[in-house]
């Protein structure tokens, strides 16, 4: 599983980034996580507010963040 989060750096998007592994870590997921900061890259997903959680290459949201509960039942 890839799961890509989508910021350029604002502190929304480091905590997200930090959920993320968070979730990943507890619940025992084998995930490769990636922050991607491109602006290219992010506009190659559509999304127009960051931070954006993609999973598979599938945007699961943007314009918010998300708490480590909340992305261990999207895993």
């Amino acid at each position: 599983m890839k799961i890509e989060v989508l910021g350029t750096g604002c502190a929304k998007c480091k905590t997200l980034y930090d959920a993320v592994q968070s979730a990943v870590k507890e619940k025992g997921s084998e995930a490769e996580v990636v922050k991607v900061e491109e602006i290219s890259k992010i506009m190659k997903y559509g999304v127009m507010s960051t931070p954006a959680l993609v999973i598979d290459g599938k945007v699961i949201f943007s314009g918010k963040t998300a708490t480590s509960a909340e992305i261990q039942r999207l895993l």
